[in-house]
């Protein structure tokens, strides 16, 4: 298998969710953009930078050696950890929004919390492979990958950044049980963080307004339950076929962030049931032809990587889409590779070159697989007992 093959069904989704994405982004805050910076084009204009950024990168990360990549995972970690800290440093994070999210570089400014999910994700794929059979030890095996997991998420929390934080945690979970975690270890680590996540919602007050909002919120329809019942006026204006790309009314300065965390709102009122639909199955695509790739690996590592890479990307995508249809409390998650591109576009497009990096890599002999992976055979699941 060459290594400078690239997997088209990959690229190809990834493409055109993007292109799709760049009509979207014009459409849904063409208006916005007008009355904000009295540009229709403004945010496209990012978006389409971001974009290529993105691409470039995708590209570059297609043809590299995940082998010797590997050799990086631990100061990959490191650095993670790093850029999720500085965000607290003065002069360097921004607060917006009553969140200190963002680090500024001069004209420049990036969310680490989306480097963060991809540092940590390739270090776990390392760490769980070395550790193969010995995840059966709570104590050596078990705990350090859930512990290094739950410092990135505690940084996460802090900014604060719920939505993010809860997605690491389920892709991280999931790679565990691919790892072959023992499911009453991970039943166990769910029961102890249960209480911690109640904690979370409902010692404050905003947080806890929003759960409560989901439940009922035609009940604070001018308040926090405004977003959500925008978006679904949005879905349910659209009904099957949608109003016409454009036609759209909501995100006339009623549905906020129609071109960010609610495109899937617009995509819906505009294009209907079949467009919403037509984007989730683009989705499960990728989703897919992800495990397809991993399953296809020898080695531990391959797999884990490619598992939690493609799961990274398609559980985000099911979360932003569940949370347009009320389905789940709202989350401040993007659509990936179709909200407004940025740090979110850029790193989601890397997960998949490193994908496409797995499908096209030559598979190691059992050889020179051996002193990396301790797991005797893969892709192991959830071992019982």
């Amino acid at each position: 298998m060459s290594r400078t093959r690239i997997d088209p069904v990959v690229f190809f989704s990834a493409l055109g969710l993007n292109v799709f994405g760049v009509v979207m982004v014009f459409s849904a805050s063409q208006i916005l953009a007008l009355d904000r910076y009295g540009d229709s084009f403004y945010f496209v204009k990012r978006h389409v930078m971001w974009a290529a950024v993105g691409f470039a990168l995708m590209l570059l990360l297609a043809r590299a050696n995940v082998r010797k990549l590997r050799h990086l995972a631990f100061p990959i970690l490191v650095l993670s950890f790093v850029v999720l800290a500085l965000v607290f440093a003065p002069g360097i994070g921004r607060t917006a929004g009553g969140a200190r999210r963002w680090i500024v570089l001069g004209p420049l400014s990036f969310q680490p919390a989306e480097a963060a999910k991809f540092g940590l994700l390739f270090f776990l794929a390392h760490f769980l492979a070395v550790k193969g059979e010995r995840l059966d030890d709570l104590r050596y095996g078990f705990m350090p990958p859930v512990l290094i997991t739950a410092m990135g998420v505690l940084l996460i929390l802090a900014q604060p950044d719920l939505g993010t934080a809860m997605l690491l945690t389920l892709v991280a979970g999931m790679m565990l049980f691919l790892a072959g975690a023992r499911w009453h270890h991970l039943l166990g680590c769910a029961l102890t963080a249960a209480p911690v996540f109640y904690w979370l919602v409902f010692s404050v007050p905003w947080r806890r307004k929003r759960i409560l909002a989901f439940l009922d919120p035609f009940g604070a329809v001018r308040e926090t339950g405004y977003q959500l019942v925008q978006s679904l006026l949005a879905l349910g204006r659209g009904g099957l076929t949608g109003l016409g790309l454009g036609e759209g009314k909501q995100k006339l300065l009623y549905l906020p962030e129609p071109h960010t965390d609610f495109i899937f709102a617009v995509i819906g009122e505009e294009l209907g049931l079949i467009g919403t639909l037509a984007v989730a199955a683009v989705f499960a695509v990728i989703l897919w032809r992800g495990l397809r790739i991993a399953a296809r690996c020898e080695d531990g590592f391959r797999f884990l990587l490619a598992s939690g890479l493609t799961l990274m990307v398609a559980v985000q995508g099911l979360l932003n889409m569940a949370v347009a249809a009320g389905l789940v409390p709202t989350k401040g998650v993007p659509l990936p590779l179709i909200s407004l591109g940025g740090t979110s576009l850029v790193f989601t497009l890397a997960a998949l070159g490193l994908l496409l990096a797995v499908e096209a890599g030559t598979r190691p002999a059992p050889a020179q697989a051996a002193p990396m992976d301790a797991a005797a055979s893969w892709p192991a699941a959830g071992r019982a007992g």
